[in-house]
């Protein structure tokens, strides 16, 4: 640990890499998380240009997943695009994990209602989270909500639409995805 410490304070630019280093910062923040009753994030998929894609996917943390479901500490997997169905298939298989596609919607646009649609395949409606992203200018917050919005418009509106559920159904879904599964899961 103390060697891989001095390997990173000669490096503090460099993106964190370690192993040990990663083991051990992440098994402090499930504690920290556990103390506070907050849950624990990861961001995955589509974001940074320094880290290769194919790293990124969120399947590769299916054996944590699995150490953290005893503990009943929430996993929530972030942005996940394009591992957006391995997201959902965790949240889906994993009663502890979440997923949250926010960056890949303002990426999208009118993409979006594909994202959210097949996010709805498999992710139980009460396991998905919203976000706008929000990141650089004030009006990527907007172009979020506003993707997030129509896109989910969408996608329910064509399980309505196809029989699958009724107004209703698809009104809780939208306000659980926008509002009530973030207040439950953070404890707002």
């Amino acid at each position: 640990m103390i060697a891989a410490a001095n390997r990173r304070l000669a490096e503090p630019r460099e993106r964190l890499t370690d192993p040990v280093l990663l083991r051990h910062l992440i098994w402090t923040a499930v504690d920290a998380a556990r103390e506070r009753g907050l849950p624990l994030q990861f961001h995955t998929g589509f974001g940074d240009p320094d880290l290769d894609l194919h790293a990124s996917d969120p399947s590769l943390l299916t054996g944590f997943v699995r150490l953290m479901q005893p503990l009943g500490l929430p996993v929530v997997l972030l942005h996940c695009y394009p591992y957006h169905r391995q997201a959902a298939y965790m949240a889906a298989v994993y009663p502890h994990v979440y997923v949250d596609v926010g960056l890949a919607l303002t990426h999208a646009a009118a993409g979006s209602p594909a994202i959210l649609a097949e996010l709805l395949e498999l992710v139980p409606f009460h396991k998905q989270l919203y976000s706008s992203d929000c990141y650089g200018v004030a009006e990527t917050c907007f172009l979020g909500a506003l993707y997030f919005r129509r896109g989910l418009a969408r996608a329910l509106a064509a399980r309505v639409d196809e029989g699958e559920w009724s107004s209703i159904d698809a009104a809780r879904a939208a306000h659980m995805t926008g509002s009530g599964n973030a207040r439950r899961v953070y404890r707002l």
